[in-house]
């Protein structure tokens, strides 16, 4: 791999098939940053393990899939390091070292943790260590790369600031003052991209409201035709504002500003009328998918690619993360 601007690791849990806010919020930003960064995605099978302990059957199913759709979202196993978490077993041992300096009270003020408890509360049970540990987990994931940044939305910041605190607990424990081990990460923050269900609520799998990367355009066409607008705009002849209508923020993700220009004034004005919006919005999402389900029926017709993928990257993760993991032993004085 060439040398680049930084070292940079992220990953996604395998929970089902990707959609299109899933592309615009994450994976859009990915295929970006393996151009310019040294880039490590992985498969986050271990921390799905966090809601779905009780039930971990279905993960494995996901994971191929999970790395078909970023392929054909456009990451190229030649320009990054795509693997799977649970199978660089230096994660783990980095966790359990973590896990025993990290303060309690650092993971309970953690707003996803919180967060989480409460969304899912009467869903699962989450009253477990593994939960609320997940942020030393996380940590484990990028700082045992020795990554010097992670893309993140503002809202993520909080959880980046806890893994720079716990590598600078590390160091200051550990190491000399002028040669700490492991680097603070620091934010590579996103655009925000996010991406309204076709119903006007965050797009979700569970919600029904989402269009999955690799769903055929003829059963996406049906979908575009009932997506909410501006519901104060009740006839063809009155005005409406774009800000406000579910179609907008999709033509500006994948339609040209011109045409974004020509569809808010032909809204606003009522020369344009939703049906007509809703074409135009098909034929920019029919751009967009093309090439990414071509790429994916080439991933299709051949199956063992990916787990190929998967192994070459897994193996290239590992060279990395034994010889940190060693060190970190060396460190610790735990190598005989």
């Amino acid at each position: 791999m060439t040398a680049k601007n930084e070292r940079i690791v992220s990953g996604m849990r395998p929970t089902g098939p990707l959609h299109l806010g899933h592309h615009f919020g994450v994976l859009a930003n990915w295929v970006e940053l393996q151009e310019r960064h040294e880039c490590f995605f992985f498969v986050a099978d271990w921390h799905a393990l966090t809601t779905e302990y009780a039930d971990p059957k279905r993960i494995k199913g996901f994971v191929p899939g999970l790395v078909l759709d970023w392929i054909a979202a456009g990451l190229d196993p030649e320009k990054c390091v795509i693997f799977q978490q649970s199978q660089v077993k230096e994660h783990a041992e980095l966790h359990l070292l973590l896990s025993m300096l990290t303060p309690l009270g650092w993971l309970e003020r953690c707003p996803t943790f919180k967060e989480v408890a409460q969304e899912l509360s009467g869903q699962k049970d989450l009253a477990t260590y593994g939960f609320l540990g997940y942020p030393v987990l996380m940590c484990s994931d990028i700082i045992l790369y020795k990554a010097t940044a992670v893309p993140v939305g503002q809202d993520q910041l909080p959880h980046l600031e806890l893994t720079r605190e716990i590598a600078r607990r590390f160091n200051f424990l550990h190491c000399p003052e002028d040669k700490p081990f492991f680097p603070e990460p620091k934010a590579l923050l996103t655009e925000e991209a996010k991406l309204p269900g076709l119903d006007g609520r965050k797009m979700s799998k569970s919600y029904g409201n989402a269009i999955a990367l690799g769903e055929p355009l003829e059963e996406i066409a049906p979908k575009i035709k009932t997506m909410l607008t501006d519901k104060n705009r009740l006839r063809r002849s009155d005005p409406g504002d774009p800000d406000v209508c579910n179609l907008f923020p999709y033509h500006k993700l994948m339609t040209g500003p011109e045409v974004c220009a020509e569809i808010r004034e032909g809204c606003t004005e009522a020369s344009l009328g939703c049906v007509d919006c809703k074409k135009l919005l098909m034929e920019s999402l029919t751009r967009f998918l093309e090439p990414v389900h071509e790429r994916r029926r080439k991933l299709e017709g051949d199956p063992e690619r990916l787990w190929a993928i998967l192994a070459d990257g897994n193996a290239r993760a590992r060279a990395v993360a034994a010889k940190n993991i060693e060190a970190i032993r060396q460190t610790l004085n735990f190598e005989f």
